[in-house]
């Protein structure tokens, strides 16, 4: 099996402060996920940008993350807009 990259990106709701203090609050729930290999926060402030890349072991780690709790709270959360894969 190989390797799975993510890219995840949205608009912000919030002042970048803001979403680097949510996202330092999450950050050891997403070094929970099982086969997340890593992930690099993406974050634009010009532009009130963010988002991630992801690199997951496989195929099935992916989609398990992808139909998670934690990313279902990613996708709810009023903070962020225009979340697109």
């Amino acid at each position: 099996m190989s390797e799975e990259i993510l890219q995840v990106n949205f608009k912000l709701n919030i002042s970048a402060e803001e979403y680097r203090q949510a996202a330092s609050s999450l950050a050891g729930e997403f070094a929970k996920v099982d086969g997340l290999l890593w992930k690099i926060w993406i974050l634009n402030e010009d532009e009130k940008e963010a988002g991630g890349i992801y690199f997951f072991k496989n195929k099935e780690a992916l989609d398990a993350y992808l139909n998670g709790p934690l990313a279902a709270q990613v996708k709810s959360h009023p903070a962020l807009d225009d979340m697109s894969t």
